[in-house]
């Protein structure tokens, strides 16, 4: 299983969910491959933010490694889920698909709701976390049949 999370720029929401699926993926030793990107460009290369940083490793994830990437179309050829988290950014990745097929794979993060983007608002940090780890405990249990 591949999975990529994106959010706008791949530095605060993504980051943390990229990290967060990663470690229980891990701690569930399941043979995935958990990644991010952004839909906007203008952070590649560029590490997560520095208060999604801190609040990740309060809780023991390490997201300091990661870089912030674009979303290319190629994605949706090396991913089996694509996971967004807000309605912009599902519609700036539908844009980018070639087929049906591609569409299938691309998907709101929370069912029918939005991930907030602690961007602007530091005290969103540690809701936004906690709402991406109940999350991440959902799609292993829905997309794992031995969990």
């Amino acid at each position: 299983m591949k999975i990529l999370m994106v959010c706008l720029g791949n530095i605060c929401r993504s980051p943390l969910a990229h990290g967060i699926l990663k470690q229980k993926v891990k701690d569930k030793q399941l043979n995935w491959i958990v990644e991010s990107a952004g839909t906007g460009d203008w952070h590649i290369g560029e590490a997560p933010d520095r208060r999604a940083i801190a609040i990740a490793k309060k809780y023991g994830v390490d997201i300091s490694g990661q870089r912030a990437r674009h979303f290319q179309p190629a994605f949706f050829n090396e991913y089996d889920l694509i996971f967004v988290m807000d309605r912009q950014n599902f519609a700036d990745v539908c844009a980018q698909a070639e087929n049906k097929d591609d569409l299938e794979k691309v998907q709101l993060f929370l069912d029918n709701d939005i991930v907030p983007d602690p961007y602007f608002d530091d005290n969103l940090f540690d809701p936004v976390f906690q709402m991406i780890d109940k999350r991440c405990t959902e799609v292993i249990a829905k997309v794992s049949p031995s969990s």
